[in-house]
């Protein structure tokens, strides 16, 4: 009796123990190892619960062992933990990727992935991170299928030139650039790190933002706080060394020698070099101009928020020296961003943002004839950098265009000092229910301080850089805008079935200018210290007394309605219509209509997809719209008095001489839009439990009425062609990514994507049947080699086919030959019209600088502490035309010349080496090269320390890492670097010697508080 009355009793206190329940605490992480504050804790079926503090850290009284806590955060996924005993709980929650980039950025809003029906693409800010770019415009090339990047020079703070899904016009092709719904048109001004996500509209679906989105829109999200988060702040700093990736072949001493004498030689002169055993290798003048250069960044950010508002602020610091001159071509940025966001209401809110940038570029000729590097690829090796007094040495005997290099960087004197300030504000608020009534206005203030001092200096005897009075110029130029958007949103959803957005609004948009400059002569003692405008003997100002116009205006005015229906979350439909009117169009012509829409079926979502093991999202897309394009000079639908006239009163001296104005470019007042048609069709695919993600989409765009300047006669006595509307381009295109991502066990993932997009690019018609234009310069004296004409690309490059060399006199004789005098060894060029002469009507299409296909592999995997990452870019089909050596009689030459024509079956490939005149500096074939190339753009590894850091350092995360960006290139070019070109349709792909994109080497670290 009394052990059944023992059992008893333990029973109850047994079951009393339980009721009375355990204290359960812990820590909530994330898979860094990063405290999650703000994390709800909820004892499931009941209310009690907790939110974790700062650290992540939670405390819950009385929890009865065997109850079940659920831990769920935005953006992370839901976690169930089942409580044991009192021991402290470690949790931690994963990413919720899938949640994390649904919601994407488009015009005035947002959708989710499922809900969009346009062509778009998205740049996390992990990936910016990762590729550590000093411009933004990087970290799109090769991460979204349809982007392509030419890098205009490799310099330091160098600008690039962005193509969506090709080249669609002669004119200005660049897409439209908002950051946080702000116009940006010179990207070195924003900081990288500052950036939260790029979203690109590759479609018809940019036509929400009208005329200037015509040839696309990248629309970027900086990061800021958010509401309920403690202050947080971010250190990120990396430094490192840049060098050149290659030096091109050349000639040493020894060998120039050689064939120098053969040339000489071989045109009856007597060879320069009577011996050339003591010659040895002599200057390597590419390895005195290149050097290792320093490049550093320290970027810290701050943010947080409270009940009803966020904020943030971020500085970053950037000095870059070049890999060509150094401190000569250093870029140096300061930057400085402030969000604050602020719920007046729960229905009333507010939002604003301010960023400052000071950059400051010293500048060196570069990517022309007669640029450093040109310089040193063309200067003969026999001259020593200096002579014998230390003087730098003269480049006699080498042409008019070639100095030594290094004393033209010694005497250049060249900076651009650029301060911006833009910014952004706006009201939102909402009203019956249903209704968002919202204000934006965005505003850029910019102030460019040019100086540039050319001191006497003397490189050679008839030098075309020899400078006989020092001359220095001031400019000043201040550029403003501002843009304000108003729109009402009505939102609703019926029956659980229909979902309705309606969005109408006005958009606003003035750019001015003013510009001043002013310039000096005879700069006492010709010293850079006394160098200012000032202090000069002579003095003008540069506008006010040629008479230009130093001012600009111009203007935008715009309605838009657009229309989203969803039928059951299944059905998707979008119509925009847009009404655009610019000052650059006379009154007939200065508004145009661009409708666009888009429809979408999400396929997976039908009943009869519910038993699919395949697809967790199938999606088809189509879209078609017109977007209009107006980007021209101002009011060249009037005549004005834009033009210099210098007129001469009373004889012909100087002194008699005054400056006026003078017609400028011919009117035109029935120029109008340029029209681009673009159809998309595309499909998305997410499977196998959404590791594999696909995309793929076949594009058509159609620009019609191209804004072009044809050729005019010099009769006319105008210096400037007028704009017309003439051509018709056309692109098309197939785009496909993939992507797939895993995890293996607990503790390795890895995501592996590939893009890949095919364009074809076709001139339909220019003005009329036969005509075309033309740019792009070749040598000296030539005819330009660039054209835009019917059934060919934009912009190939037209010239002579070789066919071998003559090998001997009678091949001559029973041959086609040019003008020139022709001897053995000479090109010989194919007549294709059969006429038996060679002349401008035997030139024929020999490539474009347009790549046939680009495509990007990126590769990222974590394991436990460790990341690692790495990313490839390629572009093939295109052609760059070598054009970086100079024809004079004496200059270095490439090292193939060794393999020249020497007699008689020598060779068929290369033309013998000879100073008289001769066919062989016609372009040609021999000048142009392919293009392709594979790029490994980035490589990093990291590591992030554990959390054991005490209590009161507060230290979150800690990661250090190696990064080499531009590791290698593959590629058959000869010259410096096949990435890179002047970006322009008409001319572009044309090497002069530009600077190429340094292999940079760094070492970073990033902390968070």
């Amino acid at each position: 009796m009394r052990q059944t009355i023992i059992t008893i009793f333990m029973l109850c206190f047994i079951a009393h123990s339980y009721a009375q329940g355990i204290d359960v605490s812990g820590n909530v992480q994330d898979a860094s190892g990063m405290p999650l504050p703000g994390v709800n804790v909820l004892v499931k079926d009941t209310s009690k619960g907790a939110v974790t503090d700062f650290d992540g850290n939670f405390t819950i009284t009385n929890v009865e062992v065997g109850a079940t806590i659920s831990f769920s955060y935005i953006g992370y996924l839901s976690k169930d933990i089942v409580v044991t005993d009192s021991t402290p709980l470690s949790v931690i929650l994963e990413e919720d990727v899938a949640q994390l980039s649904e919601v994407v950025v488009i015009g005035y809003g947002t959708q989710t992935k499922k809900e969009i029906t346009g062509a778009v693409s998205v740049v996390g800010s992990e990936t910016i991170e990762k590729l550590k770019p000093t411009r933004i415009e990087q970290a799109l090339q090769g991460q979204v299928a349809g982007v392509n990047i030419t890098t205009n020079t490799g310099s330091p703070g160098g600008a690039s030139t962005i193509s969506i899904r090709g080249v669609s016009t002669n004119g200005d092709s660049r897409p439209l650039i908002l950051v946080d719904g702000n116009v940006v048109e010179d990207l070195s001004v924003i900081n990288p790190s500052d950036i939260e996500s790029m979203n690109v509209l590759k479609d018809a679906t940019a036509g929400i933002y009208g005329v200037r989105a015509a040839n696309g829109v990248i629309l970027i999200t900086t990061r800021t706080g958010r509401k309920e988060m403690p202050l947080t702040v971010e250190y990120n700093a990396w430094a490192g060394f840049q060098e050149t990736t290659r030096k091109l072949p050349v000639l040493n001493a020894t060998e120039y020698a050689v064939i120098v004498n053969e040339g000489y030689a071989a045109a009856g002169s007597t060879p320069p070099f009577s011996d050339i055993s003591g010659l040895g290798v002599g200057t390597d003048w590419q390895d005195e101009v290149f050097e290792a250069a320093p490049i550093m960044n320290h970027n810290i950010a701050l943010r947080g928020g409270k009940e009803k508002s966020s904020y943030s602020y971020s500085s970053s610091f950037l000095t870059q020296d070049g890999i060509v001159g150094g401190k000569k071509s250093n870029f140096t940025r300061f930057t400085n961003a402030l969000t604050y966001n602020l719920d007046f209401l729960e229905n009333f809110k507010f939002k604003s943002g301010l960023t400052l940038t000071r950059t400051k570029k010293n500048n060196l000729p570069e990517s022309t004839l007669g640029s450093v590097l040109f310089n040193a690829v063309n200067m003969a090796p026999t001259i020593p950098v200096r002579d014998e007094t230390g003087a730098y040495s003269l480049a006699n005997d080498l042409g008019a265009e070639v100095i030594n290099p290094l004393a033209q960087m010694a005497n250049t004197h060249n900076r651009t000092k650029v301060m911006k300030l833009f910014g952004f504000g706006g009201l939102s608020y909402n009203f019956l229910d249903n209704f968002t009534a919202e204000a934006n206005i965005q505003f850029n203030y910019s102030e460019v301080d040019g100086y540039v001092f050319d001191p006497i200096d003397f490189y050679g005897i008839g030098k075309v850089f020899n400078t006989l009075t020092s001359e220095v110029s001031e400019n000043f130029d201040i550029y403003r805008d501002y843009t304000f958007d108003g729109f009402i949103k009505y939102e609703n959803t019926f029956n659980d079935t229909h979902k309705l957005n309606v969005l109408l609004g006005t958009s606003v948009f003035k750019t001015t200018g003013v510009f001043s400059g002013r310039r000096g002569r005879n700069i006492r003692n010709n010293d850079p210290n006394y160098a200012r405008v000032d202090l000069a003997s002579e003095q003008e100002d540069i506008y006010a007394e040629r008479g230009s116009n130093p001012k600009f205006d111009g203007r935008l005015l715009s309605y838009f309605a657009r229309l989203q229906y969803d039928f059951k979350g299944k059905y998707l439909l979008s119509a925009v219509i847009r009404r655009d009117g610019s000052t650059r169009f006379g009154p007939g012509n200065k508004f145009g209509y661009f409708p666009s829409g888009s429809i979408g079926w999400v396929v997976s979502d039908e009943d009869f997809m519910s038993d699919s093991n395949v697809f967790d999202l199938l999606k088809l897309r189509a879209s078609y719209g017109i977007l209009g394009n107006d980007r021209i000079g101002d009011y060249r639908f009037v005549s004005l008095l834009t033009g210099e006239g210098t007129y001469f009163f009373g004889g012909n001296d100087e002194e008699d001489e005054v400056f006026g104005k003078a017609s400028g470019g011919i009117a035109n007042p029935e120029i109008k839009w340029e029209k681009q048609k673009t159809l998309d069709i595309g499909v998305d695919m997410r499977i196998l439990n959404n590791k594999v993600d696909i995309t793929a989409d076949y594009f058509n765009r159609r620009t019609e009425d191209l804004l072009v300047s044809p050729e005019v006669s010099g009769l006319l006595g105008t210096g400037a062609a007028p704009v017309v509307n003439a051509g018709i381009v056309e692109n098309t295109g197939l785009e496909f990514a993939i992507g797939y991502s895993d995890t293996i066990g607990e503790e390795f993932k890895f995501n592996i994507n590939y893009n890949v997009t095919a364009i074809q690019n076709e001139v339909i018609a220019v003005s009329g049947e036969g005509e075309y234009l033309e740019a792009g310069g070749f040598g000296i004296s030539q005819p330009v080699i660039a054209r835009m004409e019917a059934g060919f690309p934009l912009g190939y490059f037209v010239g002579y086919q070789t066919d071998g060399v003559f090998q001997s006199q009678d091949e001559i004789n029973n041959a086609a030959v040019t003008s020139l005098p022709t001897q053995p060894g000479d090109f010989r060029f194919v007549d294709q019209n059969n006429d038996g002469i060679i002349d401008l009507d035997d030139r024929v299409d020999l490539g474009n600088p347009i790549p046939d296909a680009t495509m990007g592999l990126n590769i990222s995997f974590d394991y436990k502490n460790i990341d690692f990452s790495a990313y490839a870019f390629a572009s093939l089909g295109n052609e760059i035309v070598r054009n970086y050596e100079r024809n004079q009689q004496r200059v270095n030459k490439p090292i193939w010349y060794l393999d020249r024509w020497t007699g008689p079956g020598s060779t068929n490939a290369a033309p013998r080496q000879t100073i008289g005149t001769n066919p062989n500096t016609l372009f040609s074939d021999f000048y142009v090269e392919d293009g392709s190339f594979v790029r490994l753009q980035n490589i990093q590894l990291g590591y992030t320390f554990s959390n054991n850091a005490p209590e009161d350092a507060k230290i979150d995360k800690f990661r250090v890492y190696v990064s080499a960006n531009n590791l290698f290139t593959l590629t058959e070019y000869q010259g410096y670097d096949p990435t890179a070109g002047t970006g322009i349709p008409l001319g572009g792909g044309i090497d002069q010697g530009i600077y190429p994109s340094a292999r940079t080497f760094l070492l970073g670290v990033n902390v968070k508080f």
